[in-house]
């Protein structure tokens, strides 16, 4: 087999990049806490770097012992587990005093993202235990290039509440905004969560759904809210991820509030300047913009009564 000489200057270039080793087990001493990404679908996209962490540190603190055991077995890894969750959380501080060097997964993805994982770095923090966290496995960022929406400026929210007010404030926030939005959701909410988001961002606003990544079946739907609704009406499985495009201008102009009407209609009711300005500004506008309109359509602020002087107090003629 032949090969070709590679020119002197790629050489020296190559052997003069420094990879960094420093966060290796071999070069670290004392207590240490470790945030292992575990793969979200396919094991081949576990690093070797985690490989190293799980296989040296004093113990692997999990959601899911059973989950994490069978990843651990597969792995021909043999490390006590403790189960850490949200429900066991509070026994971080006990699990670190125990195990000083301690690598933490959740059951996929990266450990605190909408999983368990950032109170442990917090309880880490108080005692003063360096913390490290892996790059790797994370759901959201490959859903949102493959969304093909813009990726400049993006709002992850994880999951939204089930369901109540914060539900509708959260869904009234995420129409507003002209950045990208990303959402988790489960299989069995999903047709709800995309009639949801139609009816607040009006049905054709651009996005996508991404399941089951980097497994066999993977799949991202794209399209406007009218189309991915009735498409995913009929249940899926697997991890879910939703994008959904931002505010366009033309969607801004014709949603934007008549600042004007609305400041005519509430002097034509009698309220005062202050109270003008409060309903302006409970209604979107910036507090000086708002006082200045308030004032445009109420009228100017009366002048306070002059006080009485001496002479007209004690009831004698001025002239």
């Amino acid at each position: 087999m032949r090969t070709e000489e590679v020119p002197l200057e790629a050489a020296d270039a190559e052997a003069e990049f420094d990879w960094d080793t420093a966060g290796t087990l071999e070069s670290t001493d004392g207590s240490r806490v470790w945030l292992v990404p575990t793969p979200v679908g396919n094991l081949g996209d576990l690093t070797l770097r985690a490989l190293e962490v799980l296989r040296g540190a004093d113990a692997v603190a999990c959601e899911d012992t059973r989950r994490t055991g069978a990843l651990l077995s597969h792995l021909d890894i043999r490390r006590p587990l403790v189960r850490l969750d949200a429900h066991t959380m509070h026994r971080a501080a006990q699990v670190l005093e125990k195990y000083p060097r301690l690598a933490y997964v959740s059951d996929a993805g990266t450990p605190g993202i909408s999983d368990p994982g950032a109170e442990l770095v917090q309880a880490a923090v108080a005692q003063d235990i360096p913390v490290e966290v892996l790059p790797g496995a994370t759901a959201f960022v490959p859903a949102l290039v493959l969304s093909g929406l813009p990726t400049a400026r993006f709002t992850f929210e994880g999951f939204l509440p089930r369901s109540g007010r914060e539900r509708k404030e959260r869904l009234a926030a995420l129409a507003a905004r002209a950045e990208t939005t990303i959402l988790y959701e489960s299989p069995h909410r999903l047709h709800a969560t995309l009639l949801d988001l139609a009816a607040s961002c009006g049905e054709g606003r651009p996005a996508s759904v991404t399941r089951e990544l980097s497994k066999r079946f993977e799949e991202t739907r794209r399209g406007p809210l009218s189309e991915l609704a009735p498409h995913f009406a009929e249940g899926v499985r697997g991890e879910i991820v939703v994008v959904v495009g931002g505010r366009s201008d033309e969607e801004a102009q014709a949603g934007a509030p008549d600042f004007s009407a609305l400041a005519a209609q509430l002097a034509a009711e009698g309220l005062s300047v202050r109270d003008l300005r409060a309903r302006l500004m409970a209604a979107g506008m910036r507090k000086n913009e708002a006082y200045a309109l308030a004032l445009q359509a109420g009228g100017p602020v009366a002048s306070p009564t002059p006080l009485p002087d001496a002479a007209t107090m004690s009831g004698e003629d001025p002239s």
